[in-house]
């Protein structure tokens, strides 16, 4: 039996958008009417068609009842612990505390430069604090979870008494007990809870918000080859499948983000293929986090025109994913990702 997946496509945006909703001619993606859409692509691993909202009753019943489902996950109003959804999108600043990660290591790695680079990301408009002792940029070895914690404990004790969000960035549920004596709001395991198999009980025992993130291989191999027979429908896949699983281990919360990996095991092609349809992973009714900051697919595209933080790949990759509803992006530069977006929103108005 053929599955069938369905992503919200034709989007409009600001005074258009609210318009054709109070007409009826378009529906707000979770729940928010600055952004509707008013076409479907209905898919499977054969073929694909795009069809306008009005014609969905035209559908088989089988396909119909499958396609109304998802667009109840796709238009219903997100919530999430702590996070306000409705006010999108919402940037995670990255603070890398490691010697060797691909774009920023050794910048942060004393406690006073990685304090002022926290409190310059959320004096510039970061919502969230990503905070991370070990590098899993390709090709990376693993470190010790001692080591790991080491570099990290004294900066998360400068957070305690801060209102910030705080992303706890590991793969170690060793770190993720140690830190959540101080202040985690939300687990970001770049393995997709895989690593380490006494992460699921921990997320279970602690009800920690957290993020499944999709990695083809670990960070020493990801890159070697990747291969997929059909990277959108794969890793949507790995998520419905991962879902299940964390709820038949009892984890029944709803404050769960999905990252699709952008450059985790991944060439140019699957990268530039996940971010031209990602609003696919809307009908599974959960928010997207996107990682796109100075990544390589933007230098493999922009070949000789690439500068070190590739800053303008960066704003034009997060203004195209926001452009699909895409909530959370973790970013390098947020006071310049930040001005893009409200800039690129008022212009919208």
């Amino acid at each position: 039996m053929n599955k069938y997946y369905t992503r919200a496509c034709n989007f409009y945006f600001g005074t258009i958008s609210k318009k054709n909703i109070k007409k009826k001619l378009s529906i707000p993606l979770n729940g928010n009417s600055l952004i509707s859409f008013d076409k479907v692509e209905i898919i499977n691993r054969e073929k694909n068609k795009i069809i306008n909202i009005k014609d969905i009753n035209k559908l088989k019943k089988n396909l119909k009842i499958k396609i109304k489902k998802d667009l109840k996950n796709i238009k219903k109003k997100k919530s999430f612990k702590k996070l306000n959804l409705t006010e999108i999108p919402i940037l995670m600043g990255i603070v890398n505390i490691t010697p060797d990660s691909f774009s920023d290591g050794g910048k942060y790695n004393h406690k006073n430069l990685a304090v002022k680079h926290i409190n310059n990301l959320l004096s510039n408009g970061a919502k969230i604090i990503d905070i991370g002792g070990e590098s899993t940029r390709p090709g990376a070895n693993d470190i010790s979870p001692t080591k790991e914690w080491n570099r990290i404990e004294s900066v998360l004790k400068t957070l305690k008494n801060k209102s910030c969000f705080v992303s706890l960035d590991t793969r170690k549920s060793f770190v993720m007990k140690r830190a959540s004596k101080i202040k985690v709001d939300l687990i970001n395991d770049v393995s997709g809870l895989d690593y380490d198999p006494e992460t699921i009980n921990y997320l279970k025992k602690t009800k920690k918000p957290f993020v499944i993130h999709h990695m083809k291989g670990t960070p020493k191999n990801m890159q070697n080859k990747p291969s997929y027979k059909n990277v959108i429908l794969d890793i949507y896949d790995f998520f419905e499948t991962k879902l299940k699983y964390i709820r038949n281990k009892g984890i029944k919360h709803n404050n769960i983000i999905l990252d699709p990996g952008i450059g985790f095991g991944k060439n140019l092609k699957h990268n530039i293929t996940l971010l031209k349809n990602i609003s696919i992973f809307h009908s599974l009714g959960l928010p997207i986090m996107l990682g796109l900051s100075r990544k390589r697919f933007i230098k493999e595209i922009s070949k000789e025109n690439d500068t070190k933080e590739r800053l303008g790949g960066t704003v034009s990759s997060c203004i195209q994913s926001y452009l699909q509803g895409v909530q959370i992006f973790r970013v390098h530069n947020v006071k310049e990702i930040n001005q893009a977006f409200k800039v690129f929103k008022e212009l919208q108005n």
